[in-house]
């Protein structure tokens, strides 16, 4: 564990060196390609969004979601990733919509693991949770990802609302003194019951024997909130989502609930119990109240008040299924206790598998986010595990159906349809459009099934089928792409005339759906959306300016000039394995796999292995 928790750092630390990285990416030029180089410093990355949604308006709903605060024992991995990317989505696309949206994430960097982390990498906690914390910063940067509140339970506002709230649910009567044995999962960080383990005592999520462990702590009163419980999820089925996450809510629940503990007697790296300075809150009475104290500002007063009045209830917290008890039981318990609202929803997403089993820092089976985006960039993976991945269930990478996955969607549905029609558009009409998209699409029945489709998007971006989002808006370039190939406008330019006429304006049609799909995937595919609105001839402020208003058909104009077409995506490519026949005789364990390489389609000069 040891061994591979420094190489992981080891790893970490090189990647937040940008003079240690040999691939150099430029994320605003259309002539986005990977290219050898020599301890050159990356490009400056900065998160895309839409600002005019940002801005504050008196009377725009506020729309709150939050991730997990990610635990730093260990580098990020692609679990970690996964659920951010997922979050970044929703919350781009709440802003597209108008919402003031904020969108929180963190670390969670006080308990046992964390010290017995710190400790083997030769670090106190302080410094371990400083290098761990920056590196899920560095790696949001990468992924494009544009949170707004970044909180840590290191952090002295946080310390003060956890103290505060603590207090409260005390002065309600709802924490006790006891002592408490049982067998306990260091990696959980709790106590299990002897029915949901496996053989030998193992945890069921980790796969490691459990601990016999004695401890006199603090205790909160879960078990009276039993029947408001019931009532909640009886009253708001929406409060669980998906709905068989809300039946395994419910048969926790029913099958009775037990006080838990909320402080450690054996650890010292954690926030003091108020009143017993020998005791440390637990890691779920702590990292919870993130989520509101992320919501302060430094120039406020850091109480529990205020950090409420800012934007809380929460209207969605998105998690992976294996916290859920904690979000869905022990959170609104606690919420209750303290006399606040509860969240609106919880999202119980599944996890990403490697070889059958979860991915995760415990396990040491991590898929290195890090290593992934600068392989394939950040528009591929987002893509990838957003389109792959039925929201909520699990899911499983790999790299051969990634590449194919990206290449088919991106690269040729998407990229070689805006490429092959600028170029026309270049040779036939000066790069000029010769009518504006709304004239152009007068009779024509591509516009309606255009309209259908956003429509269908947007119905899916909200009730969280970001899969089905995704396949919608790639229907949309499907559509396209017929059109084209029905259409075939190169023939009508060389036939002249009236029939060239049309040509041109098959052209302004195509290109206005190349912009609608822009807007509908820029939740999606921020990077790769801006590329394509680039080369439409619109500036990045119109792109950080878009809504959700502008899938409407009709933005593009008479007059309007487009921009040099050069391919949008990076298109990926496996060598081919030696076909002669002496290599189909050698024993399958000495053929190489092919490797990836990424290569952008007409610059043979910038291919690289990666």
């Amino acid at each position: 564990m040891a061994a591979r928790l420094n190489t992981s750092l080891q790893n970490t630390l090189s990647l937040l060196n940008p003079f240690n990285t040999l691939l150099t990416k430029k994320p605003f030029s259309s002539r986005n390609s990977f290219r050898f180089s020599k301890k050159l410093p990356s490009s400056p990355r900065r998160a895309l969004y839409c600002t005019s949604s940002l801005e504050s308006h008196e009377n725009a709903e506020t729309f709150v979601l939050t991730t997990p605060l990610y635990y730093v024992n260990a580098p990020p991995h692609m679990g970690s990733a996964y659920t951010t990317i997922a979050a970044d989505s929703i919350a781009r696309f709440q802003r597209l919509l108008g919402k003031k949206v904020i969108f929180i994430t963190g670390t969670d960097e006080h308990g046992e693991k964390i010290a017995t982390s710190a400790a083997a990498n030769g670090r106190n906690p302080s410094e371990h949770c400083d290098l761990i914390s920056q590196s899920y910063r560095t790696l949001w940067k990468e992924l494009d990802i544009a949170y707004d509140k970044f909180v840590r339970t290191t952090d002295p506002n946080h310390e003060a609302i956890v103290k505060e709230f603590y207090e409260r649910v005390f002065a309600n009567g709802d924490i006790y003194r006891a002592d408490y044995e049982g067998l306990y999962c260091v990696n959980c960080e709790e106590y299990k019951d002897e029915k949901e383990l496996l053989e030998n005592n193992c945890c069921p999520v980790h796969q490691m024997p459990c601990v016999a462990r004695k401890e006199d702590n603090y205790f909160f009163a879960l078990s009276k909130y039993q029947k408001p419980l019931e009532e909640v999820l009886s009253q708001n089925p929406r409060f669980v989502q998906p709905a068989y996450r809300l039946n395994e809510v419910q048969t926790w629940i029913k099958s009775g609930l037990r006080d838990f503990s909320i402080s450690r007697a054996l650890v010292d790296w954690g926030i003091p119990v108020p009143n017993d300075d020998k005791q440390t809150i637990y890691v779920w009475f702590d990292a919870l109240l993130g989520y509101i104290s992320a919501l302060t500002e430094d120039n406020e007063q850091q109480n529990l008040d205020t950090a409420v009045s800012l934007g809380w209830p929460a209207s969605l917290h998105l998690i992976g299924k294996d916290i859920l008890r904690f979000h869905a039981v022990y959170w609104p318990a606690m919420l209750m206790s303290a006399g606040l609202n509860l969240p609106k929803m919880v999202f119980g997403h599944g996890f990403l598998t490697k070889d059958g089993m979860k991915m995760g820092k415990s396990l040491g089976n991590t898929l290195e986010p890090f290593e992934l985006v600068q392989k394939f960039g950040p528009d591929a993976v987002r893509y990838f595990f957003i389109r792959e991945v039925e929201f909520g269930n699990d899911g499983d990478y790999s790299e051969d159906r990634f590449i194919k996955i990206v290449n088919a969607h991106l690269a040729n549905t998407i990229g070689n349809l805006l490429n092959r029609t600028l170029g026309l558009l270049k040779k036939n009409c000066e790069s000029t459009l010769v009518v504006d998209s709304t004239v152009a699409a007068e009779g024509v029945p591509l516009k309606d099934t255009v309209e259908k489709l956003v429509e269908k998007a947007r119905t899916n971006y909200e009730s969280l089928s970001l899969s089905t989002a995704c396949e919608a808006v790639l229907e949309i370039g499907n559509a396209g792409n017929a059109y084209m190939d029905q259409r075939a406008p190169w023939m009508l330019f060389k036939q002249g005339g009236v029939s060239a006429e049309a040509a041109a304006k098959d052209l302004v049609i195509i290109l206005e759906v190349m912009r609608i799909i822009a807007v509908a995937l820029s939740p999606i595919a921020p990077c790769l959306s801006l590329k394509i609105y680039s080369q439409l001839g619109f500036s990045n402020d119109q792109f950080n300016s878009i809504t959700w208003d502008d899938t409407k058909w009709g933005e593009l104009k008479e007059g309007q000039v487009m921009a040099q077409a050069s391919p949008v995506f990076v298109r990926i490519e496996l060598e081919a394995a030696e076909k002669d026949e002496e290599e189909k005789k050698k024993p399958k364990d000495s053929k190489k796999k092919g490797k990836a390489k990424v290569k952008v389609e007409q610059q043979p000069q910038t291919v690289t292995e990666a």
